[in-house]
């Protein structure tokens, strides 16, 4: 059974980052689901697969790990690329490309 320890990013939906900064444990499926030939859903046995946890910070859920003999993985995550851009920017007299109507 092993692990996977990462801190979500934002949804699409969502134009602050509220709720970005936790961590979460979610366990590694240990078998594939199967569809069900008679209603079609998509079902697995694998219990640990619903189960995850958050943490507040990154040591946290390392050592929650480790006390609890779990192999886990940490993800970090990715740097945000700034683009600062400004309004005045189009009017600038050294424009790459001109600027018209």
């Amino acid at each position: 059974m092993s692990a996977r320890i990462y801190s979500p990013a934002k949804t699409a939906m969502q134009s602050g980052r509220a709720k970005t900064g936790r961590w979460l444990l979610e366990f590694e499926p240990q078998e594939r689901r199967a569809i069900d030939p008679l209603m079609g859903y998509t079902s697995s046995s694998d219990m640990t697969s619903q189960v995850r946890l958050w943490f507040d910070t990154k040591e946290e859920a390392v050592a929650y790990a480790k006390r609890e003999g779990i192999a886990y993985r940490v993800d970090e995550p990715k740097e945000r690329a700034r683009h600062t851009i400004s309004y005045a920017d189009n009017f600038r007299y050294d424009r790459k490309t001109p600027w018209t109507h």
